[in-house]
């Protein structure tokens, strides 16, 4: 394959140009808002996950309350019934008397018991609802640093994307000067080793850092110069300048 030196050279502008592409490309993977955002993302998630838990905890025991007062105001109502049955004097027989005496002692103490159900449930959702405004507070806490690191990513994404645009940019220039052939054999190398084109600089190419030997040398030096070159270590094309070794 042949091109005119002026035109290989142009091959370094665009192996340039596509490490740029390239780092920009990892910058984009690799921004540590992702990281962060993955990590926030997971936290809110179980923090969420929590506050339904604890409100549903918090719902149970509100309905255990009321249900355990309403029993609570069941018995006071047969209590006060059986007082006033009691102070009315309509019990006369001291068998009945003593029967009703007894059965509002009964009642009292289902009362004192139920009371102290009543007021262990309170305990235990007065608990319940302090753990759900906690967690609620952590979820909310965790949803705004959320917010805060897609903020932050949306801000460096589009500033990438600005650059690999500008970068893009001046690539389509040059690829426009490079003969389709040429181009075609840079892109399988790329594609293959990441980068297509590298310098013979000092007599090493600069694509795998080897020093090419005397024999390789004489033989790149004894070739036209519109000949396209290769490295025999890493097959890339070798784009010879001044700075070649020559």
């Amino acid at each position: 394959m042949k091109a005119a030196p002026e035109v290989q050279k142009r091959l370094l502008d665009l192996a340039e140009l596509d490490s740029a592409l390239d780092r920009l490309a990892h910058r984009r993977r690799s921004l540590p808002e992702l990281a962060e955002i993955d990590d926030q993302s997971k936290r809110y998630a179980k923090h969420a996950t929590e506050v339904i838990e604890a409100e549903t905890e918090a719902g149970d025991l509100a309905r255990e309350q009321t249900k355990a007062e309403s029993d609570v105001d069941t018995v006071r109502t047969r209590i006060e019934r059986d007082q006033q049955r009691l102070d009315s004097g309509a019990v006369s027989s001291a068998r009945d008397l003593a029967g009703l005496q007894s059965e509002i002692v009964s009642l009292n103490k289902r009362q004192s018991d139920l009371e102290e159900v009543v007021l262990e449930i309170m305990e235990r959702r007065e608990a319940a609802d302090a753990r759900a405004a906690d967690l609620k507070t952590r979820r909310d806490e965790a949803r705004a640093t959320l917010a805060d690191a897609e903020s932050r990513r949306d801000a460096a994404l589009a500033e990438i994307d600005k650059e690999t645009g500008e970068v893009r940019s001046r690539r389509a220039a040059v690829v426009g000067d490079i003969p389709a052939d040429l181009l075609k054999l840079y892109d399988k190398l790329r594609e293959q080793y990441g980068v297509g084109a590298a310098m013979l600089q000092g007599g090493r190419c600069q694509g795998c850092k080897v020093a090419l030997s005397i024999a390789e040398m004489n033989q790149i030096k004894a070739a036209a110069a519109d000949e396209v070159v290769r490295c025999d270590e890493c097959r890339r094309i070798l784009v010879r300048t001044a700075e070649s070794g020559l």
